[in-house]
């Protein structure tokens, strides 16, 4: 009866009706399928590119629009990258760094695809949440087997003996895992008791992919961006039955994850690695020509040469790249493209930061997004962030937000039912605050 009930209730549905509902299915599904891969990218053009290639086109094909709220992204990106074009043309062989300046180009146009999809349908940041929650689990979990060699081949998913899950390099897995790792937690201290026990395990998998990365600059990102988010959902509920239950759980998540360490550095080779890779400065930093001399060098000469040194001429130079984002920018992208990001991280962080705790269906997002945006920003100044996937895919996202907040505001102010998605809550049970 419940099947004769079922088919005649769709039978009675306008054609109409039942289209919007299979494209909304397929843009659900096409958006999941692009960002689980960013979690897969152990070469270059990884699946990720060749995935997003199709489907920006075929999206363009079927109506994106790009609109005057994300313009700008558009504009200073593109700046960003004709800076590149600048530095390219100090070069005397061009070699493979027309394709580098391409991908540049490339995962700009990611960050505005993002952008203009989240602004068209603020659903999405579900859907962009629960893949990206299940692609750091995968990948974590890979890593964390990987790392204790726990099937044949399993160094696969290793790089000079630290976890790297699918990422073929350490010091961008443990980054790319910590917005999941902050979504969770959000979820821990927020949202019902059967969710938050569900996200339980999935936040220590994830957090043991960061540890097992042996980065410090993930476990630095991790930890801070934690502190942050516990501030910033404490400070923006005003009910104080949540604000002892945020407290309570931060404290027993803090034991939890301190008896876990104990427990792991019972491991000797555990041990060791952790006690290396805890230093401050590791003898690459602070040698003759280490990291922090390099730095100097660098910006000495982005002083002298304002159209740029040329796109990874640096490393070849001095046998390390920059390692600093800024002075990345300078030199692989002259002062244009300098000026360009500058202008894009001071923009997106002043906006952000504007209508962070603004009681909206996407505050949840907005929070942990923002929150692990900032993260990377100060991370940039020890690490080159400039080719990281996950890295546009923030920056999309938030401007995404950023365009919703102004598409609301302006339906108040023309008395207009807002809309944007009343009945959205957050990805993967992610729900408001209550005010």
């Amino acid at each position: 009866m419940s099947a004769l009930s079922t088919h005649s209730t769709a039978a009675t549905l306008p054609r109409a009706a039942i289209d919007a509902k299979l494209i909304s299915l397929v843009k659900t599904g096409a958006i999941g399928i692009g960002v689980f891969l960013s979690g897969f990218v152990i070469r270059e053009p990884a699946p990720y590119e060749l995935y997003m290639v199709g489907l920006i086109a075929v999206w363009a094909l079927a109506g994106l629009k790009i609109s005057r709220r994300i313009a700008p992204l558009l504009a200073l990106l593109v700046l960003f990258n004709v800076g590149g074009a600048i530095s390219m043309s100090q070069l005397a062989e061009l070699g493979t760094i027309p394709l580098y300046i391409a991908v540049s180009l490339f995962l700009a146009l990611t960050a505005v695809f993002f952008a203009a999809a989240v602004e068209a349908e603020p659903r999405l940041l579900k859907v962009v949440f629960t893949a990206w929650v299940m692609a750091a689990v995968a990948t974590a979990l890979l890593g964390i087997l990987g790392y204790f060699n726990a099937f044949p081949g399993a160094e696969l998913f290793t790089r000079f003996e630290r976890a790297a899950g699918v990422f073929e390099d350490p010091n961008v897995f443990g980054p790319f895992l910590t917005l999941p790792a902050i979504g969770l937690l959000y979820l821990i201290l927020t949202a019902r008791p059967l969710i938050a026990s569900l996200a339980v395990p999935l936040f220590l998998i994830v957090a043991g992919g960061v540890f097992f990365s042996f980065s410090r600059g993930a476990w630095g990102l991790l930890a801070v961006t934690a502190m942050l988010l516990v501030l910033a959902v404490f400070l923006n509920s005003r009910s104080g039955l949540l604000r002892l239950r945020i407290g309570v759980t931060a404290m027993l998540a803090l034991a939890g994850l301190a008896l876990a360490l104990v427990l792991a550095l019972q491991i000797p080779a555990v041990a060791d690695l952790f006690f290396e890779r805890a230093k401050l400065t590791q003898d690459y930093d602070s040698a003759r020509l280490g990291r922090f001399a390099r730095f100097g060098i660098g910006f000495l000469w982005a002083t002298e040469n304002p159209l740029g040194i040329g796109p990874l001429r640096f490393g070849k130079l001095l046998g390390e790249d920059t390692h600093n984002i800024w002075l990345k920018a300078l030199l692989d992208y002259s002062w244009l493209g300098f000026a360009a990001y500058l202008t894009l991280i001071l923009w997106t962080l002043t906006a952000g930061f504007r209508i962070l705790f603004r009681q909206r269906p996407w505050q949840p997002y907005l929070l942990c997004v923002y929150i692990v945006f900032v993260g990377h920003v100060a991370l940039g100044t020890v690490i080159d962030t400039d080719h990281w996937r996950h890295f546009y895919l923030l920056l999309g996202l938030l401007w995404g937000m950023i365009a919703l907040e102004q598409k609301h505001m302006r339906a108040v102010l023309l008395n207009q039912d807002p809309g944007a998605g009343r009945k959205m809550v957050g990805a993967a049970g992610f729900e408001p605050t209550t005010p």
